[in-house]
């Protein structure tokens, strides 16, 4: 899938899989791409930026977890995350559907198909 498909929908896709419960960075890179059927493979440099900015404006909090001798930053969804992404949802499910009716378009009913139509006489 091409890379700038995903611009502009970063932000949706991020929320969405931290949804469920916090989740570390390289976790969130992963569901993302499980969830995609490995159609969608971030970068490290495109994600961490992003949860900071998300972090930043409010969308995600942040927690530090210990891992043995490491410590991960969480990241999960704050009550206005969620509200961000149920307006992401709706406004992809407009987008889908209006996009859907120009590129895909349900056939009329009683339209012929193929052949150009005109009056015989």
């Amino acid at each position: 899938m091409r890379h700038d498909a995903v611009r502009g929908h970063l932000d949706g896709l991020l929320l969405a899989v931290v949804e469920p419960g916090p989740l570390h960075g390289y976790a969130i890179i992963t569901a993302v791409q499980e969830r995609s059927g490995g159609a969608l493979e971030l970068r490290t440099g495109t994600i961490y930026p992003a949860l900071n900015r998300l972090e930043r404006v409010g969308l995600l909090r942040s927690d530090w977890e210990a891992v043995g001798q490491r410590k991960r930053r969480r990241y999960e969804l704050t009550e206005t995350g969620r509200r961000q992404l149920a307006e992401e949802r709706s406004a992809w499910r407009d987008f889908t559907r209006v996009i859907g009716a120009v590129l895909d378009p349900a056939p009329v009913p009683g339209a012929a198909t193929g052949a150009a139509t005109g009056a015989a006489t």
